[in-house]
């Protein structure tokens, strides 16, 4: 437990979201002083979700939890009742709907193949077997040239607004390939939705800690430096260092929303538009996360983004460009002895929310930063 005097902190963290509000519950309940402050009006990060008329609105996109580790599981139901939810996402391209992930009921709807034998015979026809450098690569590899083409690379150009032979082979692999009939997009053991929304988990996190919202730390950083004897900063951290080493790439979104007095618009919660003709990437029906009846609806269309420093980051693109311009910051950060960096942004990963509550719980435990 610290010693500090009561006008000031033992911790300022910089951002109300999903590391950050760990940080300040974990760090609260083992004695310390906390101070918590976020440039938006509202908790949660990107997790927010706000209450429009019954439907729990996900301000900054679809976000669903799932995790293998159990440890993390039982850690978010001390905070919110999770419903059971399989995430099943649809593909419309040019108006014909397909599965999502790519398994049994996608390739039936491509091919008219029937037997996992006969799907990855069609792939095995297909598929790229050479070395792998990039995202058209390694899903020609994964799926072959009828899947990629109308499911893969139109959507993938769309939003990361670059060809897919420019991107990082990785960032597919973040999906699932299936020879079964199973239309849950993850595989995970956990996996759900709070029932009420998001936002109610960081209440509680944040209960009884001192939060300040609408306040930038980067235009006022010596004043809010002096308020604590240690910062945990979760902003972007080329911002932080006032872009010294160079621009860091993000993947950025924006949103055209409606409320519509219906119960029902696309049927699904996730419409993924995989066409390149059409602007939008997808379109989110939120009642679908936590059906409860609402007799009206929730719709956003989302639609990619130019990145510049002026627009909200969400995705990093883990490049090897940005790799090695990130690498420059981390030695940066790495020299200061009373800030830590953390979170999707201060540590430019592509994060699930699982793994940063993993994250978060972990460096807690076993980094002597977390000690004053």
């Amino acid at each position: 437990m610290s010693s500090v005097s009561q006008d000031k902190y033992d911790f300022l963290i910089v951002g109300a979201g999903l590391y950050g509000s760990i940080c300040a519950h974990e760090l609260t309940k083992r004695g310390y002083r906390v101070l918590v402050i976020d440039k938006r009006a509202h908790i949660g990060g990107n997790c927010y979700t706000e209450n429009v008329e019954g439907v729990h609105v996900h301000r900054y996109g679809a976000h669903i939890f799932h995790t293998n580790d159990k440890r993390v599981w039982d850690y978010v139901n001390n905070f919110a009742e999770f419903r059971q939810y399989s995430h099943n996402v649809i593909a419309n391209y040019k108006n014909s709907i397909y599965n999502l992930p790519f398994n049994m009921t996608t390739f039936n709807q491509i091919w008219g193949v029937s037997s996992p034998k006969e799907a990855k015979d069609m792939i095995e026809k297909q598929r790229f077997t050479g070395k792998i450098t990039n995202l058209e690569e390694q899903a020609l590899s994964l799926v072959g040239k009828d899947v990629y083409e109308r499911l893969i690379k139109g959507y993938t150009a769309k939003q990361w607004r670059k060809d897919p032979t420019e991107l990082p082979a990785a960032i597919i692999k973040r999906l699932p390939v299936r020879f079964t009939y199973d239309n849950n997009y993850f595989n995970d053991r956990y996996q759900g939705m709070p029932i009420g929304g998001y936002t109610q988990i960081f209440e509680k996190l944040l209960n009884g800690i001192d939060v300040r919202l609408n306040e930038d730390y980067l235009s006022e950083k010596d004043y809010w430096n002096a308020k604590a004897l240690k910062v945990i900063y979760t902003g972007p951290i080329d911002k932080f260092f006032n872009y010294k080493h160079g621009l860091l790439e993000y993947k950025s979104v924006k949103w055209h929303n409606e409320l519509m007095d219906q119960d029902n618009y696309q049927g699904c919660a996730v419409m993924n538009y995989t066409d390149e003709e059409t602007p939008h990437t997808r379109i989110i029906e939120h009642k679908w996360f936590d059906d409860q009846g609402q007799k009206k609806t929730y719709v956003s269309w989302e639609f990619p983004q130019e990145y510049t420093q002026d627009v909200e980051p969400f995705y990093p693109v883990n490049d090897d460009t940005n790799g090695q311009i990130y690498q420059k910051y981390k030695a940066s950060a790495e020299g200061l002895s009373t800030v830590h960096f953390g979170g999707r942004l201060g540590t430019y990963r592509y994060y699930d929310m699982h793994q940063v509550v993993a994250a978060a719980l972990h460096q807690l435990e076993t980094n002597s930063f977390f000690k004053v």
